[in-house]
């Protein structure tokens, strides 16, 4: 069941936001070559708590930490840990988001780690401009296909491959609502946008091809091919006047 949020339930929802994409702001500007992505992590975490709000990922289905920090071929859901070590080259996607009041706020940024290749600085500016693309597209009368084939045909126009297994959802009450957002799909099919709709759209996209595994570890997802992968994510509501970007920091 998809649930319309009212006017007040979008400022609670504002406030969530912005305290994510403070938090998210603060874990990137940590990411350096020497930094430990369990460093980052607490990072992240202390800043939210000092806001009164609750990392919304810590213990979700067993999640360990506050944030998913995934590297290099690490599609998501990435596990901190003190004996990972960043270097010069890398590219760090960190997914995190905060819950207060009674509502979540859920964003995610891949970030370069020094200087890295020309490939992986396409691949995050490809994979953050599909994001902006789909966010445009999430307008009232429309449909959800519209969103999910804005991601993909910005991608794939460009030689990158969408991960199908994992997509993007409704957010607010529950970190995770319906509905589904996939970063594929047929424009003017699925549900009909409407005002007071809340969606995390996050392109998860390949510089190789689409498969991808998932670790032992039961959390982080890995490209099959071992090429980059990229990860972007906007908590966005419909509203009559267009779409409003929720999760924008201080």
């Amino acid at each position: 069941m998809i649930v319309l949020k009212t006017s007040r339930e979008l400022a609670l929802m504002r406030e969530a936001g912005r305290i994510s994409a403070n938090a998210l702001k603060l874990a990137g500007e940590a990411v350096e070559p020497g930094v430990t992505t369990e460093e980052i992590d607490r990072i992240a975490r202390k800043y939210i708590e000092s806001c009164g709000a609750t990392p919304n990922f810590l213990h979700y289905n067993g999640f360990p930490a506050t944030a998913c920090i995934s590297v290099n071929d690490e599609v998501i859901h990435g596990i901190p840990k003190k004996t990972r070590v960043l270097k010069a080259g890398d590219i760090v996607s960190i997914d995190l988001g905060a819950q207060i009041h009674g509502y979540h706020g859920d964003n995610a940024y891949t970030f370069p780690c020094g200087a890295i290749s020309k490939e992986a600085e396409a691949l995050l500016e490809a994979t953050r401009e599909s994001l902006y693309c789909a966010i445009k597209a999430a307008v009232p009368g429309g449909r959800l296909g519209d969103i999910s084939s804005a991601v993909q045909k910005y991608v794939e126009a460009r030689g990158y491959s969408v991960v199908r297994e994992f997509v993007g959802h409704g957010v607010g009450a529950s970190l995770h609502e319906d509905p589904s957002v996939p970063n594929y799909g047929t424009p003017g099919r699925g549900v009909r946008l409407l005002p007071g709709m809340t969606l995390a759209i996050e392109p998860m996209i390949n510089a190789g091809k689409k498969e991808v595994h998932v670790l032992a570890d039961g959390w982080t997802v890995k490209t099959n091919d071992g090429s980059l992968s990229a990860h972007f994510e906007h908590s966005v509501a419909i509203t009559p006047d267009g779409p409003v970007i929720l999760t924008q920091p201080d």
